[in-house]
């Protein structure tokens, strides 16, 4: 299977490196279609397949085509290579918004699965959600799984306003954890700590709750009863972000995102 990865950026690199390090394919198999020449040059010395700055030489070659660029350069990209695809190949887009439908009308393929990927699968601890589209084959559908899988844990969803749902959630998530990292950091300096004690203390908290939490069957508000107790410190510190409403304005940032996700999506990128 040749795969055709379009945008050189950090999750088009992700896959590329992921796959190739699972070895469910070889680097004579993974073409890298970069628009920047000097990003170009740079990719070709990575060893990491055959790096084309344009579609002409590559494109009709590629049994999967992903994109991994901004959904913003939709209609562009689009407009490029609408003349060159096969109904047969199957496209895989990142693309944050970027409908089924819409890369549908533009390009007038069938086989289309749409997936929302996240920062950690650069080390193999990603989080996935994707849907497809009716023409793509069970077959087809496990080998794009299989794929993905290589960047960490997947899941399928039905309803495509579910990939929105977790662009907003695990898509953007990462930057929410580090948000909240980042202000316990500065918490810790403002008591005394040093940078990398400060970097320590939070960084290993956060690891061993998420374990811990993922290793027992509790809820995060029984965990947060175990950690708490009357009149102590944990329950000082949960008092304070109640009467601040922290809760509700984590999620208020979260519906935001999804809004924005949405919003992308309603900006039409189809190709007349």
């Amino acid at each position: 299977m040749k795969i055709l990865v379009i945008g050189g950026g950090n999750m088009g690199m992700t896959y590329a490196q992921s796959f190739l390090r699972s070895h469910i394919t070889n680097k004579e198999d993974m073409m890298i279609l970069e628009k920047s020449p000097d990003k170009a040059v740079e990719l070709s010395k990575k060893d990491i397949g055959t790096v084309y700055g344009s579609p002409d030489a590559c494109f009709q070659n590629a049994d999967l085509i992903i994109f991994a660029v901004k959904p913003q350069d939709a209609s562009t990209l689009f407009e490029t290579i609408k003349s060159m695809v096969d109904k047969q190949q199957v496209f895989l887009s990142i693309m944050a918004g970027v409908k089924i439908e819409t890369i549908r009308e533009a390009l007038g393929v069938e086989k289309i699965i749409r997936a929302m990927p996240n920062l950690p699968a650069q080390i193999g601890m990603g989080m996935t959600a994707f849907t497809s589209s009716n023409e793509v084959t069970r077959i087809e559908l496990v080998m794009v799984q299989n794929l993905l899988n290589t960047t960490g844990k997947t899941i399928y969803v039905e309803n495509e306003k579910a990939i929105d749902a977790s662009t907003a959630i695990s898509g953007s998530g990462p930057a929410y954890v580090y948000y909240f990292m980042d202000a316990m950091i500065k918490a810790a300096k403002e008591m005394g700590f040093n940078e990398s004690e400060a970097e320590l203390l939070v960084s290993q908290t956060f690891k061993g709750a998420v374990d811990l939490h993922n290793k027992n069957n509790f809820s995060c508000e029984e965990w947060i009863k175990k950690v708490s107790s009357k009149g102590g410190t944990t329950e000082a510190a949960m008092n304070c972000y109640a009467d601040k409403n922290l809760s509700e304005n984590i999620m208020a940032g979260a519906k935001a995102a999804f809004d924005r996700a949405e919003e992308l999506g309603r900006v039409k990128a189809a190709v007349k």
